[in-house]
């Protein structure tokens, strides 16, 4: 065989190799509502580039979330199991990870679909928000990095955008335990100024050893929690390049841009595929970082800017796809972590998303509004343009999804929740695979989806609610964020019965009086929970209050600690706006 025939087979198989695995582009918004995109029926806010993907592809009226938060719902993306499986579920108020210097976060003993094309000769890249952790022991063992779950680079933040990355105005990290901890200060602080003062005008008869122990007791409390909560700009919004901080704390303004250039760039040095590209975007969650180019120009005020921002960045890494020429070889997908934030407010203003019809939102584990999301699909010549399913889908399903495009091998040793949706998107089946669902607020089962098979039939059946505040407000106000449990919540024995098919918005519960097949539904759900917990087992709880917490020696600095401040970034990412 001559010299050209063998480099003409060189090629043909380089060229086979990289065409036979479609490159895939994921992006996740961050608290996008449903009823935020044009294509679900917002006549409002412009969201062209996100229309105009449904129009090209399927997009999934009943695409579902498996937790009502970030943190969670992330975790089952990426493994496709439940949270509660991977022990990111929470049976406490801290339903996410809280602190970059905690311990908790996404067990490195689970595998993710990252990792599993990683193996299959995809180069991985996570552009964005991660939220699933940093370190286990020490401030520089990743155990729980991007890095080490199959990622090849990351660059964004290892935490996610929260009000003190901004200001310290309008705290938004766990932001009624920082109001009790100022309280106890001042009342603290108070008691030894009345002590001091009574000690020096004679009205009281208390040794001054006392009066400075309590002192001391107090300034070791104020300490103890300050130290953390006073300098979240400085310990939790970071930006990261692979292992190394890159900015600490981050220009917010130039996160837009930063990000963007990123994700366009890893386009462009892996045209030649196959590669796996996940934009996590840190829109649209609040403060709600938007540029200039965009401010003021939506009728939603800041959250709509930001909305509008988020679609202008989507078409920019899809006009990126076209560029390079893989839009024909891209399997593209579009979604959001969990419904809108209804309680994000700012006196009269609204900086959450909508949730359509649905009611509830962010952090509500069972109504619809906290878990169904956006879901776009779009591979030219695979998958059919301008379709519609209505079956029950999960974000869950991506796992098994890309594994299956990938050709490569998932878990043998664990329970996949997952379903490969390949199918059902292509036509070639007319019903989802996912039989029941089960909605879960932190480690409490609130809810589970009944969708009978070979029937249009779809039932819901609520275990549990929370209480609004106030009353009928259809979200929690006043704490800011609903409950799971406790006095916050209503406990529904027989369960509150849904018919989805004919009752999407969950309005009017059926009854065994208006409904001759409630007791049979109720039967059969009640079952379907058990066999489902049969297939649970213990493991480490990775946000319980241990790993939760801040831990000095774990937080990431790119200085000597405590001063850990840096700005390595400087002027090399130039505006692309």
């Amino acid at each position: 065989m001559s010299w050209l025939a063998i480099l003409l087979v060189s090629c043909l198989r380089t060229y086979a190799s990289s065409t036979s695995k479609p490159n895939i582009l994921l992006m996740m918004a961050d608290d996008l509502g449903l009823g935020d995109v044009g294509c679900y029926g917002n006549d409002t806010l412009r969201t062209p580039n996100i229309d105009q993907l449904a129009k090209e592809g399927v997009k999934l009226t009943q695409h579902i979330a498996a937790a009502p938060l970030c943190t969670p719902s992330r975790a089952a993306f990426l493994t496709g199991r439940y949270p509660i499986r991977s022990g990111m579920g929470s049976s406490t108020k801290q339903r996410i990870l809280y602190w970059t210097g905690g311990s908790g976060g996404l067990p490195p003993n689970e595998t993710t679909f990252a990792r599993i094309l990683q193996q299959q000769g995809y180069t991985t890249a996570l552009i964005g928000k991660w939220h699933q952790g940093m370190n286990c022991e020490s401030h520089s063992d990743h155990c729980h990095h991007p890095l080490n779950h199959g990622f090849d680079y990351f660059y964004g933040m290892p935490f996610t955008l929260v009000n003190e990355c901004q200001s310290t105005e309008n705290r938004q990290l766990n932001a009624l335990v920082q109001a009790k901890y100022w309280l106890y200060s001042q009342i603290i602080a108070l008691t030894v100024l009345t002590l001091l003062i009574g000690k020096l005008t004679g009205l009281f008869l208390v040794k001054w050893k006392a009066i400075i122990c309590f002192a001391l007791c107090g300034f070791l409390f104020f300490i103890s929690w300050f130290s953390s909560y006073g300098f979240v700009k400085y310990w939790n919004c970071i930006l990261l390049r692979n292992h190394d901080i890159s900015e600490q704390p981050m220009k917010l303004e130039k996160a837009t841009s930063n990000i963007l250039k990123e994700a366009v760039s890893f386009i462009e040095r892996n045209k030649h595929g196959p590669f796996l590209l996940f934009v996590s975007f840190l829109h649209v969650h609040t403060p709600l970082i938007t540029t200039e180019k965009f401010l003021g120009k939506s009728r939603h005020g800041l959250y709509g800017d930001n909305v509008e921002e988020m679609d202008w960045m989507v078409g920019r890494i899809l006009d990126a796809i076209d560029k390079e020429g893989l839009k024909n070889n891209t399997f593209t997908y579009f979604t959001s972590d969990h419904g809108g934030h209804l309680e994000a407010q700012k006196q009269n203003t609204q900086l959450g998303g909508w949730n359509g019809i649905y009611k509830g939102g962010k952090g509500m584990g069972g109504w619809e509004g906290g878990i169904r999301v956006p879901g776009i699909f779009r591979w030219p010549g695979v998958l059919p343009a301008d379709t519609v399913i209505n079956e029950p889908t999960s974000l869950m399903d991506i796992y098994p999804t890309v594994a299956h495009l990938a050709a490569g091998i998932m878990p043998q040793d664990r329970v996949i929740d997952g379903r490969n949706l390949m199918p059902l998107l292509q036509g070639k089946v007319q019903h989802s695979e996912h039989e029941f669902m089960f909605h879960y607020c932190g480690l409490y089962l609130h809810a589970v989806r009944w969708h009978q098979k070979d029937s249009a039939a779809l039932w819901k059946a609520h275990y549990t609610t929370p209480i609004f505040q106030p009353e009928g407000a259809g979200a929690c106000y006043r704490s800011g964020l609903c409950s799971c449990f406790g006095e916050d919540v209503t406990h529904h024995d027989p369960p509150l019965l849904f018919d989805l098919s004919s009752d999407p918005a969950e309005i009017k519960p059926v009854s065994p009086a208006t409904e001759p097949l409630f007791d049979i539904v109720i039967s059969r759900i009640e079952r379907a929970v058990q066999e489902h917990r049969q297939t649970l087992t213990p493991v480490p709880q990775q946000l319980s209050g241990y790993n939760n917490v801040w831990k000095p020696w774990l937080q990431p600095c790119c200085g000597t600690f405590p001063f850990c401040w840096c700005d390595k970034e400087g002027d090399s990412h130039q505006e692309i706006l």
